[in-house]
């Protein structure tokens, strides 16, 4: 069975939202965009529903956190290749999105990351594909 992730993330504006992650490259599926919400498509069983920070609260009893204040999560991405990590925050920055720390190179992995509008965290990295070890089984537990 495939599995599709939605990750849910409060919103001030969600039009000033929309337009920032369409320069950076997304697209949205209007069957499920309204006022309060929309439906950005990642990737192949990957979205991220921007939703108004009022309609946000009614999932959650909790206080809803000012992600520029405050780290409630950090989206960390794959791209194909360094260069698209670079592209990626150099979109996101010239559409007003910040840099909030130094790119980091291990050689296997490159990493680089922005802070959106509304303060969330998005990594994107790279990981060479030659460098990438096949999964290993867990070891199951032995009864003592």
């Amino acid at each position: 069975m495939a599995t599709q992730i939605f990750v849910n993330l409060p919103v001030k504006d969600l039009n000033r939202s929309v337009e920032f992650f369409t320069k950076i490259g997304y697209h949205f599926n209007q069957q499920f965009t309204d006022e309060n919400a929309t439906c950005m498509i990642v990737g192949e069983n990957i979205y991220v529903m921007l939703l108004v920070e009022s309609f946000f609260q009614t999932f959650t009893k909790k206080e809803i956190v000012d992600a520029t204040k405050s780290t409630e999560a950090i989206i960390c991405l794959s791209a194909d290749s360094r260069e698209q990590v670079d592209e990626m925050v150099r979109k996101a920055v010239s559409a007003g999105g910040t840099i909030t720390r130094e790119p980091e190179d291990h050689g296997y992995m490159y990493g680089h990351g922005y802070q959106d509008l509304d303060g969330h965290l998005w990594e994107i990295m790279y990981m060479d594909p030659t460098t990438i070890m096949p999964e290993q089984p867990v070891a199951e537990a032995s009864a003592h």
